[in-house]
Formats: structure tokens, sequence, C-alpha cells
């Protein structure tokens, strides 16, 4: 999840949510958000 370590203890939620924005991985802010994201991707919204 976000707040995950990154790597040897050092990197945040956030910076975590860019490194997989910029690998092409969908996410979002929050668990709420995880509905509408997924019809978002399957292209039904």
């Amino acid at each position: 999840h976000a707040g995950a370590i990154i790597s040897g203890g050092k990197g945040t939620a956030t910076e975590k949510m860019i490194a997989l924005q910029e690998a092409g991985i969908h996410v979002v802010n929050t668990p709420a958000e995880i509905g509408e994201k997924m019809m978002e991707v399957l292209g039904k919204a």
C-alpha cells in the first residue's frame, strides 16, 4: 500500500504513488476512489 516503505527506510507514500504512476500503474488517493477508477480503466465510466 502507499504507506509502505519504498526501500532502506526511505520514501514517503506520496513518492511511492508518484513512482507507481510513472510506471504506468493506475493509482487512487483513497479506497473510496477504487470503483470509479476501475470503471474508467475498463472503459465503462
